[in-house]
């Protein structure tokens, strides 16, 4: 009876660990956790350098070192990656910069490497496979070169770079796997960090990308805390039409405005969910609730959107549906003079 009841008790203490480790890892998969005044991380993204045929992803190098500049000026520290992904669950006493940079352009070589080279700034390089090596574009023995020092870290940003949330989920998944291969071929292991091209993500998206993956970034704008999204962190793209000085520093001053949840979970949104019932819940230690201010561009046009707070729970009536290819909602919030900001990125498809 001692050995059937001693058995039993084991039975039910491995039971008890198995349900508190389900709860613990669905919570961090959530991030549901608490408000945790964190300072945070401020993730700026960049892409060209000096190629001022691209405006939209390119930023002039003068101006980029002007940023750089800003950056130490304002007495923010630029944080490893490698530091980002382990210290992501403390809260940040002082706010940090996490540098990125997608696509791997040749430009970014020639023009931003030397500088962050010369200066040791820690930053990410997120590389699409299937261009390395063509016109305009690095190659492996640049990327290596990249990748050897230890403050620079290779990111995933998938095979074609294409836009794949238009793609079938089995082509997606081909496309993911595809890069794995050609990153396992000539770096010898598959980056940890991933990066959607053009910020574009679905629920099944995500779900994928965090079962094979430890981070990953959109481009949507906001500032990094410990209740965001692992699978869909914000960044801030710096170009020359959002990358003039006075602009760069407002968005370098921004606080993270954390929330406990927010809806939809489904950021692909066609004529049936367009436009979608959305809600943001808030944590109820947080102040200063009533002077949340959001913009959306819903019918293709920005302007004020029509919001009700109801206790900690923020919804947005939308006018009218959002206009492919992206809609967007900004919200920010003065709390006793530290702005406050995130925003929301949906794509719609036809």
């Amino acid at each position: 009876i001692k050995k059937i009841l001693s058995l039993a008790a084991s039975i039910i203490n491995i039971f008890i660990i198995f349900y508190f480790l389900s709860i613990n890892s669905n919570a961090d998969s959530n991030n549901i956790k608490y408000y945790s005044k964190d300072e945070g991380v401020l993730s700026i993204m960049y892409h060209r350098f000096n190629e001022s045929k691209y405006p939209s992803t390119n930023i002039q190098t003068n101006v980029f070192l002007d940023q750089i500049k800003i950056i130490n000026d304002f007495n923010y520290e630029f944080i490893h990656p490698k530091e980002f992904q382990n210290s992501f669950n403390i809260p940040k006493k002082q706010k940090k910069i996490l540098l990125t940079i997608d696509d791997a352009f040749k430009s970014f070589y020639n023009e931003a490497w030397p500088i962050l080279k010369r200066n040791k700034i820690p930053f990410v390089l997120f590389v699409s496979t299937q261009p390395v090596g063509n016109k305009g574009y690095m190659t492996w023995k640049q990327i290596k070169e990249i990748e050897k020092e230890k403050f620079a870290v290779i990111g995933h940003h998938s095979h074609s770079h294409e836009y794949l949330i238009d793609w079938s989920e089995n082509d997606f998944i081909s496309d993911i796997e595809k890069s794995n291969k050609i990153f396992k071929e000539k770096l010898g292991y598959v980056p940890t960090l991933f990066s959607y091209p053009f910020g574009e993500y679905s629920d099944f998206m995500k779900n994928y990308i965090s079962k094979n993956f430890n981070y990953a970034f959109g481009q949507h704008s906001g500032v990094i805390d410990l209740n965001k999204g692992k699978f869909e962190l914000p960044r801030f793209p710096i170009n020359e039409d959002y990358g003039k000085i006075e602009r760069f520093k407002s968005i370098i001053k921004s606080s993270p405005l954390e929330y406990m949840k927010l809806l939809p979970i489904e950021k692909k949104l066609t004529i049936k969910n367009n436009p979608p019932e959305f809600k943001v819940e808030f944590f109820d230690k947080q102040k200063n609730l009533r002077d949340i201010s959001c913009y959306s561009n819903e019918g293709g046009i920005w302007k004020k959107s029509v919001t009700k707070l109801n206790k900690n729970i923020l919804t947005i009536k939308f006018r009218e549906p959002f206009l492919p290819r992206r809609g967007r909602i900004n919200c920010s919030l003065n709390d006793q003079g530290k702005w406050r900001w995130f925003g929301t990125q949906f794509v719609i498809i036809k």
